[in-house]
C-alpha cells in the first residue's frame, strides 16, 4: 500500500511515517501545501494522511477539494489540531473521508486507515494477506501454504508480512532495514541475507513454485511469477 503523508510538523510526520512503515506501508512524505498538492494529483495513492494547516499558501482542505474536483477518489484522512465541530464538519463536507483530532494515538490512525481501505477494496476484510497458495492471518499471526502451517519467528513474520504487502514489487535492502529492523542506515550486515534464506527455506522448500525471489544488486520480490531473466 502506498501512502502519502502531508504534514509540516517534523515530529508528527516522523511519528506517522515510522508507524506506517512498521505496518508495511510504502510512505512518501512532504511538508508544504503546494508540494502536497503536486504529489497528490501527480501519482496514484492508496491513502493520503494530511494536516489541515499547511505552509505554502494551500491548506489541506484545498488539496482535498482539488482532488475531488479532478475526480480522484483516493481515501483521505485529515489529522488536525482544528477540532471543533464546525471545522470537522467542513473537512468532511469538503471531501475528506475521515477526520482525526490531534493529539492522537497511532493505533487509532492505523485502524481508521484500515477501515477506509476495506471500504475502498470490497471483499477484503484486512485480516488476511494471500499470494498464490501462501496465506498470512494477521489476527492470529499465522502463516500457511497450501493449507500447511509454517512456524515463523517474530522477525520472520514481520519480514514475510512486509514482502506480502508489497507483492510483485521489488523491495530494497534499505526498505527492509527501515521497515523490519528499524535501521535507518545500512550497517553492512548480512542480517537480511540470513533472514531471507531462512524464510525462503520455510516458504518455498518442498513446494513446486518459488515465491521469494532475489534480484541481485537490487533487492527482493515476493511473487508467484518468476523474476525477469538474469535474476535469481
Amino acid at each position: 500500500m502506498h501512502c502519502l503523508v502531508i504534514e509540516d510538523e517534523t515530529d508528527t510526520a516522523r511519528y506517522i511515517c515510522k508507524g506506517l512503515r512498521e505496518a508495511g506501508y510504502t510512505v512518501t512524505a512532504c511538508a508544504t501545501g503546494q508540494e502536497g498538492l503536486d504529489y497528490a494529483i501527480g501519482a496514484e495513492w492508496d491513502i493520503i494522511v494530511m494536516d489541515r494547516m499547511l505552509p505554502g499558501g494551500i491548506d489541506g482542505l484545498a488539496i482535498v477539494e482539488r482532488l475531488r474536483a479532478l475526480g480522484k477518489q483516493t481515501p483521505v484522512i485529515i489529522v488536525s489540531a482544528l477540532t471543533n465541530i464546525e471545522q470537522r464538519v467542513s473537512g468532511l463536507r469538503g471531501g475528506a473521508d475521515d477526520y482525526l483530532s490531534k493529539p492522537f494515538a497511532f493505533s487509532e490512525l492505523l485502524a481508521r486507515i484500515e477501515a477506509l481501505l476495506r471500504r475502498a477494496v470490497p471483499g477484503q476484510d484486512g485480516t488476511q494477506l494471500q499470494v498464490a497458495d501462501l496465506k498470512l492471518d494477521l489476527r492470529a499471526m499465522r502463516a500457511t501454504r497450501d493449507g500447511r502451517a509454517i512456524a515463523l519467528q517474530p522477525r520472520e513474520y514481520r519480514l514475510l508480512e512486509y514482502l506480502m504487502r508489497h507483492e510483485g514489487q521489488v523491495v530494497t535492502r534499505t526498505m527492509l532495514l527501515e521497515a523490519v529492523w528499524d535501521y535507518h542506515f545500512d550497517p553492512q550486515t548480512n542480517v537480511i541475507d540470513v533472514q531471507i534464506s531462512r524464510l525462503r527455506t520455510k516458504i518455498d522448500k518442498d513446494f513446486p513454485t518459488a515465491l521469494i525471489h532475489t534480484l541481485r544488486g537490487i533487492g527482493y520480490c515476493l511473487s508467484a511469477r518468476p523474476p525477469e531473466a538474469g535474476h535469481a
